[in-house]
């Protein structure tokens, strides 16, 4: 069970506005572990616009089960823009989903990657069109998971809001 926070808020407002634009979500996830999913199908009515989830912790999962490029992961690592924009996008193809929505990152307790604890990509994919925003969180590993499920589904939101406008 996730505390109670912003993403409650924002995953029924996500729920809501899938519902109303026909339109179904995929999740892709790494240092959140399925807690984006668990935010979505908390909402009375989720089981109508949610497709599933993967939880792609390993990099050669991220390959096989998304899709996302292995010379890329050699490359950057886990950690970075791009990879958060390709699972995204591997959630959408992958899971049949009119969305995809990704996040990983470093929750800590200690750096990744040479990336300190708090780095976090997250990312929205649709047909139209695929966007990234770079967080920089604190607090515990819980705060940093936490945190992350709420920013995610906020982009989320604001994504469906300006398709729609």
């Amino acid at each position: 069970m996730t505390p109670a926070g912003a993403g409650d808020e924002a995953a029924r407002t996500a729920i809501g506005l899938l519902i109303s634009q026909g339109l179904t979500v995929g999740t892709a996830e790494s240092l959140t572990g399925g807690l984006v999913a668990a935010a979505l199908t908390t909402v009375p009515g989720a089981s109508a616009v949610f497709r599933g989830g993967i939880v792609a912790y390993a990099a050669d999962l991220k390959a096989s089960l998304l899709g996302v490029p292995a010379q890329m992961l050699a490359r950057v690592g886990t950690v970075h823009p791009d990879v958060a924009l390709a699972m995204a996008s591997g959630a959408r193809e992958r899971l049949a989903a009119a969305v995809g929505l990704a996040t990983t990152g470093v929750a800590g307790p200690d750096p990744a990657e040479g990336q300190p604890v708090g780095t976090v990509h997250i990312a929205v994919s649709t047909r139209a069109r695929a966007v990234h925003a770079p967080l920089v969180l604190s607090g515990t590993r819980a705060e940093i998971r936490q945190g992350t499920v709420d920013q995610v589904l906020r982009l989320l939101v604001r994504e469906l809001v300006e398709a729609n406008a």
